[in-house]
Formats: C-alpha cells, sequence, structure tokens
C-alpha cells in the first residue's frame, strides 16, 4: 500500500529538511547526519511514511560520511536512474512512499555480500532498537 500525501501535507508531515531530501531529493551534506556512525541493533525506517528499509546488520562503515547498507529489506526500495548530475547513479526512493533515500552504488570492492553500497541520507531514515 503507497502512501500518497499532497505536497502541503508532506511539508506539514515533514520537517524542513526533511522534506528537502524525501521529497525534492536533496541531499544532506556528508559527515552531518546522525545515523552515519550508529551501530545499534535495531531497523532503520523511512522518516516519511515509517516503511521498515534496513536491518542494522547489513550496515557498514563505508567511510563516505552518510550511513551505508549493503542489503535493504525485501521489497522496501524502488531503484530509478538518476541522470542528474551529469553521470547515471541509481537513485534509491522509498517504495510505499516515494521519499528520496539517497543512492546505491555498485562494484566499488567493499567486502560484503551484494558488493552494493546504499548511501543513504540520515534524514531520510528513522531508527528503531529492536
Amino acid at each position: 500500500m503507497s502512501t500518497q500525501l499532497s505536497e502541503e501535507e508532506w511539508r506539514v508531515k515533514l520537517t524542513p529538511e526533511q522534506f528537502r531530501v524525501l521529497r525534492l531529493k536533496g541531499t544532506e551534506r556528508p559527515g552531518t547526519g546522525e545515523y552515519d556512525k550508529h551501530y545499534e541493533e535495531g531497523v532503520y525506517h523511512c522518516a516519511g511514511c515509517d516503511a521498515p528499509l534496513y536491518k542494522s546488520s547489513t550496515k557498514f562503515n563505508s567511510g563516505c560520511g552518510w550511513p551505508a547498507f549493503f542489503d535493504a529489506i525485501p521489497g522496501a526500495l524502488t531503484r530509478h536512474r538518476d541522470d542528474s548530475i551529469g553521470r547515471t547513479r541509481t537513485e534509491i526512493v522509498c517504495a510505499k512512499c516515494g521519499g528520496h533515500l539517497g543512492h546505491v552504488f555498485k562494484g566499488e570492492g567493499y567486502k560484503n555480500p551484494t558488493d552494493e553500497r546504499h548511501c543513504v541520507n540520515s534524514v531520510s531514515l528513522r531508527f528503531q532498537k529492536q
């Protein structure tokens, strides 16, 4: 089931920074997000609609300045081609509400089971301890 809100409803529900990132496809500055160096056990949810996105067991320290995960909860994300900066990247959004999470990069040599780095904005996430 998808979460469909009007732009005004999203503006009321989200903080200005969450709205800029989740709805306008912004990016938080590297190293500023609360979850970059966060390693508690639990689940990371979408800050927009509360859909579960990532288990903490898939989070790793990539050194990129944003939270990094190697895999999402099955069905939690949708991937889109993104040519917005003059080169092709893969954007990841919440499958439930369409909120922008970040980008996924493949083949960078990180030693994880998928050879992927999901580079996610902290402001797009809400953590729930287990």
